[in-house]
């Protein structure tokens, strides 16, 4: 039986196995409705509360300001629409052309209600520089809202110096730091943001929940109406074990930060270096500044489609850049906006590596990859 290699965390990462056991008791025993008066919804109601602290000392906000979610996609659309929604002038909304489909399709949402939409575009390293921001933003902008990292390239933005200009102009700042989060340091006080998307599935923890930090003092509107849940803002009976197991894997990922950093750049190092041994020609996208173990790797002349099924064929899965769109065969958007060269686009892959790889994943992928692109430019 051929050896299973998994080398795209960026789509979802593996449950951490502390995490998984820390929901079991909330799916099995304490199944009380943590929003009851009675004594049986005391035990959920203080896991609820715990998991809040914990989550908001990972990233250096209070309790209050965060609010669970399903996820990046529904946290994306609250902070687009939510903010926009409060805003009774219309203001603008900017934001970057290569943002996940989360945020863009909610733009364009808020669009078709009336609301303007500026996209910034980025460098051909991915970088969404201040002078870019600086030259559309005005005093009738309402919120600006930039990825912490581009989930397809990796690049990571200059969140702090973009939140600073935008503050400038009395906006909001809003960023998708879905990616990023559990893999790089976040400080929302240092970073400044007004709203910050995260995921659980991303950062090793289960599927289906997430959050959304709102900085206390933000206007924006309830997500969903109904109950008292979540200050009221988002309705809903909570899922404690799902926020319990987010709360487990995001301090696990954060505890160790620092050690998983060095050994997921080792490995991404390694392979670069395997790449650059076995002389296949390659450009990596993305710059100098991106996320550990993120590689967006263009071929020239290849096929990214058929560089995936073939090692997927072999037992190693990847993807040819954002794994939303894997039904899609046309160059991916975020690809589109740094303007790489059509030849290049269409043989682009996308390998991220976790802490869970090994330095024999890492071979592996360099061997299959060096039989496949022998195989496609004979």
């Amino acid at each position: 039986m051929k050896q299973f290699i998994y080398a795209d965390n960026a789509a979802t990462t593996k449950l951490n196995k502390a995490a998984f056991e820390a929901m079991i008791p909330w799916l099995l025993d304490e199944y009380g409705n943590a929003s009851q008066p009675y004594a049986f919804a005391r035990k959920p109601k203080k896991a609820l509360s715990e998991a809040r602290e914990i989550i908001a000392e990972c990233i250096k906000a209070l309790p209050e300001e965060i609010y669970f979610t399903s996820g990046g996609t529904e946290s994306d659309n609250w902070a687009i629409k939510g903010s926009a929604l409060a805003d009774p002038d219309k203001r603008v909304t900017i934001t970057s052309a290569f943002e996940h489909h989360a945020l863009l399709h909610s733009c364009e949402a808020i669009e078709r209600l009336g609301y303007p939409v500026a996209y910034l575009m980025p460098t051909a390293d991915g970088i969404i520089t201040v002078e870019a921001l600086g030259d559309i933003i005005s005093d009738t902008t309402y919120l600006v809202s930039v990825m912490y990292a581009n989930n397809e390239i990796g690049t990571i933005q200059p969140i702090k110096e973009l939140c600073e200009i935008t503050h400038s102009h009395g906006a909001l700042f809003h960023t998708d730091a879905v990616q990023a989060i559990g893999h790089v340091e976040i400080d929302v006080q240092k970073l400044g943001v007004d709203m910050l998307s995260a995921s659980a599935h991303k950062f090793n923890g289960p599927k289906g929940i997430g959050f959304l930090y709102i900085r206390n003092g933000t206007k924006i509107l309830p997500y969903a109406d109904g109950g008292a849940q979540e200050s009221k803002h988002r309705a809903g009976t909570e899922n404690i074990a799902s926020i319990v197991g987010m709360a487990s894997a995001l301090k696990e990922n954060c505890d160790k930060l620092e050690s998983n950093m060095a050994y997921i750049k080792s490995l991404e190092c390694n392979l670069l270096e395997g790449l650059r041994q076995s002389q296949i020609p390659f450009v990596r996208n993305g710059g100098a500044n991106t996320l550990p173990g993120l590689l967006s790797l263009s071929f020239n002349g290849a096929d990214g489609e058929a560089i995936l099924h073939r090692m997927d064929l072999m037992s190693i899965s990847i993807s040819t850049g954002s794994a939303c769109d894997s039904l899609n065969t046309e160059v991916s958007h975020a690809l589109k906006a740094i303007k790489l060269d059509e030849s290049l686009a269409k043989g682009t892959i996308r390998i991220s590596l976790g802490k869970n790889n090994t330095e024999e994943d890492v071979h592996a992928i360099v061997n299959a990859l060096e039989k496949i692109l022998v195989l496609l430019n004979p």
